[in-house]
């Protein structure tokens, strides 16, 4: 098959491109706008292959989709290009509005026009693949999980612009026909994740020593999925899903934050020890950030029962392999941090 990747040099997408030219047979077109949070180097595994092609281009540009399907002829179209970071969306929606929205737009009536030329066998079989949040579902109380229909209750700028955006793709679905899946996952870690992230921010900061700030006390609670974990499940979605179907893709590793934290600065000192002590006296706690969420927790029982998919890795686990990727991994994140962010507070709303 030939899958066309958008924003697959970011982080949950270039897992998907290194999962689908390592460990399958299928030709990959990579499309990304090589934002701040894009970054070629996660590519670098598998950029060697004559089953993967890369294009600079944004999903906003109508023409430049087009041309780019019609050039490369893809089976499935999926969809990982998005703003994603909550604390930016609150110092500057526009950006989210434009890319998650209207991006989303352009991309789905590109793949409309390409999907509505194909051969009958081929449209049939194409699918076009929306990736998204369980933020779209608000802040559950100390019980209870989302489910696929969960009715949609957004918080954040951010969380607002991907609901519009999934429901954007089911409308395309029931109104064009065209063959539409979406996914909602939950908070995602692992190797290459731009450092602005809880995780990966703390493991750095810890490194170096540095204040490892944490949100209010610390009691927000999410549902924690390792992204090669959550890669299988797009690709067995895009081959095997129904379209017209949402699935819900989660770990089952809830943690608070602080629960996160502590254990981050207990890995960084088992692997790394540091004569001035346990890196936990570095946690800091700072103002909660505008309309914090305080719970998400996925249900995954649709996905596990109906395609067969199940988490490899429970959260300790995970994060054991995440930190020892990045204290070994030195170069891929100090050249991020030289420029683009350098571990600074965001989301203030100013």
């Amino acid at each position: 098959m030939r899958f066309l990747v958008t924003g697959g040099a970011g982080f949950i997408g270039s897992a998907v491109v290194r999962r689908l030219i390592g460990d399958t047979a299928h030709d990959v077109l990579v499309v990304d706008k090589l934002t701040y949070a894009g970054n070629l180097e996660s590519l670098a595994p598998v950029a060697g292959s004559g089953r993967y092609s890369f294009l600079k281009a944004d999903i906003g540009d109508f023409d430049a989709m087009c041309g780019a399907m019609s050039r490369f002829a893809p089976d499935v179209v999926m969809n990982l290009a998005a703003e994603s970071h909550v604390d930016r969306s609150i110092n500057g929606p526009g950006d989210f509005i434009q890319t998650n929205i209207v991006g989303t737009f352009q991309l789905l009536q590109a793949a409309r026009a390409y999907w509505k030329d194909l051969p009958k066998e081929r449209a049939d079989a194409f699918r076009f693949h929306h990736i998204s949040t369980d933020e779209v579902f608000g802040s559950l109380g100390a019980t209870g999980l989302f489910e696929e229909t969960t009715p949609y209750a957004p918080t954040s700028p951010y969380s607002a612009s991907k609901a519009a955006a999934d429901h954007l793709a089911r409308a395309w679905m029931h109104t064009f026909g065209l063959p539409t899946l979406v996914t909602n996952c939950s908070n995602n870690y692992g190797p290459y994740h731009f450092p602005e992230k809880l995780i990966p921010l703390m493991i750095l900061n810890a490194l170096e020593e540095k204040p490892l700030p944490v949100y209010g006390k610390g009691d927000n609670i999410r549902d924690w999925l390792y992204v090669d974990d959550h890669a299988d499940a797009l690709l067995l979605v895009a081959e095997r899903g129904r379209p017209g179907e949402s699935y819900n893709v989660g770990g089952r590793n809830e943690r608070s934050n602080i629960e996160v934290v502590r254990t981050i600065c207990a890995l960084v000192d088992e692997f790394a020890p540091s004569r001035n002590g346990p890196r936990a006296r570095l946690i800091t706690h700072v103002a909660d950030r505008p309309g914090h969420d305080m719970r998400y927790a996925i249900d995954a029982t649709k996905i596990e029962t109906e395609l067969g998919w199940r988490a490899k890795h429970d959260f300790d686990s995970g994060l054991r392999e995440t930190v020892r990727w990045y204290l070994d991994n030195e170069t891929w994140w100090s050249r991020v941090r030289s420029g683009v962010y350098r571990g600074e507070r965001l989301g203030l709303g100013i």
